[in-house]
């Protein structure tokens, strides 16, 4: 049996690029990015008109296919780390503190974090509510200070468009 490994690799890896740049073109069109989201898009689907161009013109090749969704597969995982890695874009952390928000809040804010706190009221009764808005690449390491000084600080994460003011993370 001759086996041509050759094309399987190059579909596979065609549709790893563009799989992964879709996946970061998608994070640019949530952000409202549309011009770069549009640049990034040309060469995504440039990419994926080549790798289908690979795959029709063999229909028969069922080691192409597999290379096709292969790449698909490993697309998506790569374009996930990439974007967790370059953490583009701003999240708001909501954490709910019992007994410790003056400290958290006094923690974020040597780290040059700006917080919001407010009083609240939970089922158990009074409560603090800090509200801050983030860069996600900053999105563990803010999480593990918060953790450092009240560990049962209940923490939500919400991806965040800021539409106007002052967001103190980004001018380090």
């Amino acid at each position: 049996m001759n086996l041509d490994i050759f094309g399987p690799i190059i579909i596979a890896l065609m549709r790893i690029c563009d799989v992964s740049i879709g996946t970061v073109r998608t994070i640019m069109v949530v952000q409202g990015r549309k011009y770069l989201a549009g640049l990034i898009g040309f060469f995504e689907v440039l990419i994926w008109v080549f790798a289908i161009r690979f795959v029709f013109a063999q229909l028969d090749n069922i080691y192409n296919m597999i290379g096709y969704a292969s790449g698909f597969a490993l697309g998506n995982v790569l374009g996930i780390t990439i974007e967790q890695k370059i953490g583009l874009g701003y999240l708001q952390l909501t954490i709910i503190s019992k007994f410790h928000a003056d400290a958290i809040a006094d923690a974020l804010r040597r780290q040059k974090v700006g917080v919001t706190l407010l009083p609240g009221e939970g089922i158990t009764g009074g409560v603090a509510v800090l509200v801050c808005i983030i860069q996600r690449k900053n999105q563990n390491k803010i999480i593990e200070l918060i953790e450092t000084v009240d560990n049962q600080a209940f923490i939500n994460v919400q991806p965040s468009l800021p539409y106007r003011g002052f967001i103190q993370t980004a001018r380090k």
